[in-house]
């Protein structure tokens, strides 16, 4: 189990909250959509969840324990909306799957739906942003996570790349187990692929008692 419990966040103690008091739940295996607004805190959330961000007050733990205390990849995954922004632009795409401590094989081994042995030796900017992303779940599912956050993943691309990132991810956190939170303004996306959905709106400028 994923766990929010009464996470608190904001970027510098002169400025708003962007989260108050946050309780959330994700159960191995379960896919829950985060809808809401833009200024909602949902990709502050995602940051949060996935330990690039660490709560002013409140815990996210995995299995009752803070990830963050564990050795190894953490157990959180987050994939953003725009994947070039997520690699480095000078390493090829077999260096950016082998920073995440895959050997060889594994990624030699990847199913070529997700990455197709010609991107291997190529750089970012030449594989399209539907590739790239796709790059980017292979990253994320290399470290074996327990949790996978999907921040707008498809927000940019078209309906029918988007359709087919979304099923390659599912398909494979379903077939391993991997609990997913998608985070999207698009409702209509989240009641396809969620089994429920937390709203989240922007929050009252007000802090913790």
């Amino acid at each position: 189990m994923l766990r929010a419990d009464d996470v608190w966040f904001r970027y510098g103690s002169a400025q708003p909250w962007t989260l108050a008091g946050v309780d959330l739940q994700v159960a191995d295996g379960e896919v829950v959509g985060l809808c809401g607004p833009s200024g909602g805190g949902k990709s502050t959330l995602a940051r949060v969840l996935a330990g690039h961000l660490r709560p002013d007050r409140g815990r996210v733990t995995v299995d009752g324990s803070e990830p963050r205390a564990r050795r190894g990849p953490h157990p959180v995954q987050l994939v953003l909306q725009h994947p070039e922004r997520a690699v480095d632009p000078r390493w090829t795409i077999r260096r950016a799957l082998a920073a995440t401590g895959a050997g060889d094989d594994a990624i030699a081994a990847l199913d070529e739906e997700l990455v197709r042995p010609t991107w291997l030796d190529r750089y970012p900017h030449e594989i399209s942003g539907g590739e790239l992303q796709r790059v980017n779940l292979a990253r994320a599912l290399l470290t074996r996570p327990r949790f996978v956050v999907a921040d707008e993943i498809t927000a940019s691309l078209d309906a029918v790349t988007q359709a087919r990132i979304w099923a390659l991810l599912l398909e494979r956190c379903r077939a391993a187990g991997i609990g997913v939170l998608a985070v999207s303004h698009d409702r209509l996306l989240l009641e396809e692929v969620a089994g429920r959905i937390v709203d989240r709106t922007p929050v009252p400028d007000r802090g913790p008692a």
